[in-house]
């Protein structure tokens, strides 16, 4: 567990830009000290947490290193899947929802990496999901993948319109669809 960070791995943890960390950090409102005799900014662990409390930044992603998922879909069956086998991984922190009311709640609580999203849902479809989150700076990092069993070509192209990062046809392979989520993630 690191003990002082620099404004590079501050901004990754937090998922903001290092000009923003460093901004905050000449401003005070981020706390730390400045390496002598150079114009590097260190920021203790102690302060960094204050930050995050500070401006509502979830602290789950500080210590595990884990990529977050949250798995939106109205199946039971598609949930407990995804859940066994990329908790079972090792490498993964899995949140999930079954309407896109509850994506949208988790999404802001979690912030995470990668969202498995099926397009049809009980409340919402996953495009206007996935559109109200890309309108989100905050959350222009996070990779989106629609999965549905539409078949026309002209609504796929819209869903991935709406900000998706890719589209997987059901019934799909899990391999396959873990597969794609680890490229866009470059794991």
């Amino acid at each position: 567990m690191k003990s002082v960070y620099t404004t590079g791995e501050v901004a990754k943890i937090c998922k903001i830009s290092q000009q923003t960390v460093i901004r905050c950090f000449d401003s005070g409102r981020l706390k730390g000290f400045r390496v002598p005799g150079s114009r590097f900014r260190r920021i203790p662990r102690e302060r960094l947490i204050e930050f995050m409390k500070q401006n509502e930044i979830p602290l789950n992603q500080l210590d595990s290193g884990k990529k977050r998922v949250l798995v939106v879909d109205d199946d039971p069956a598609i949930i407990d899947m995804f859940v066994e086998l990329l908790e079972h991984d090792g490498r993964f922190e899995v949140q999930t929802a079954s309407t896109g009311y509850e994506a949208g709640i988790l999404t802001h609580q979690c912030r995470p990496d990668v969202l498995i999203l099926d397009y049809k849902l009980p409340d919402v479809n996953g495009n206007v999901v996935c559109r109200t989150i890309r309108a989100n700076p905050a959350f222009q990092h996070m990779k989106i993948i629609l999965i549905s069993g539409v078949a026309d070509p002209d609504e796929v192209q819209e869903l991935l319109a709406a900000g998706a990062d890719d589209f997987i046809r059901k019934p799909f392979k899990i391999d396959a669809v873990i597969e794609r989520m680890l490229e866009l993630l470059a794991l």
